[in-house]
């Protein structure tokens, strides 16, 4: 990839930043057209590499359960591992079951449990993350790699600098979430002050679905439900 775009010239490469514009701008527009009509959602982020035999794929199927049975839809990456897990709870609980799918060479593809008019595609990440902050409730955030870190971290930051309104961000498993949330306190805030205390109060440490959703409740018994801008 590097050495084909050493071979374009500038012009031509103003040219093809031109016309990805257009692109860009159709994946916003089918992206609000679709989402503005799903009503109040969660997110759940979570490994594509996840199988369903294991205990985070079956405890995120729960979770969209509940969540389903408590008035929300359920939003996913639209693809295997957790996502899955997600779209399932969801399409199990006969609740609404959005899929943000991404092109990418590996993991990503299509699971079976999106709603059929509720699954779009995104060739761009930064696309598809304005429709995850946009249209979710909620972020329920499962075990999961380097794409479930920037989620989760994007997230906070919008929030932390006022960007976007502030919703819950839940964090599923003390055990696998616990170091980091420790190295947060002691690293980022302790020891250098790169964090205010009352940045830690932006998430949640749960072991359960139903703490996912007393979570939930809670505040949104104080706060009313929307768009996040």
């Amino acid at each position: 990839m590097r050495k084909e775009n050493n071979h374009k010239g500038w012009n031509e490469i103003k040219t093809n930043d031109s016309w990805a514009i257009f692109k860009i701008m159709g994946e916003f527009v089918s992206g609000y057209e679709k989402l503005s009509k799903i009503g109040p959602c969660v997110s759940i982020f979570g490994s594509a590499r996840t199988k369903p035999d294991q205990k985070y794929y079956k405890l995120a199927e729960e979770v969209a359960q509940k969540i389903v049975e408590h008035g929300y839809g359920v939003i996913t990456g639209g693809g295997p591992g957790i996502m899955e897990a997600g779209n399932k709870g969801a399409h199990i609980a006969g609740g609404t079951s959005v899929g943000l799918n991404i092109d990418l060479p590996f993991e990503q593809h299509d699971n079976p449990y999106i709603d059929n008019d509720k699954s779009l595609d995104f060739d761009y990440f930064f696309v598809r993350k304005v429709m995850f902050v946009k249209y979710s409730q909620g972020f329920v955030v499962m075990p999961g790699g380097f794409g479930t870190l920037d989620e989760l971290f994007e997230a906070m930051t919008l929030i932390q600098t006022h960007k976007i309104e502030t919703f819950p961000i839940i964090l599923v498993g003390k055990k696998f979430w616990g170091g980091l949330i420790d190295w947060v306190k002691t690293t980022l805030l302790e020891a250098n002050n790169n964090i205010s205390p009352k940045d830690l109060d932006l998430i949640h440490l749960v072991d359960t679905a139903d703490e996912v959703i007393d979570i939930l409740n809670d505040f949104y018994k104080e706060y009313g439900l929307s768009p996040n801008f």
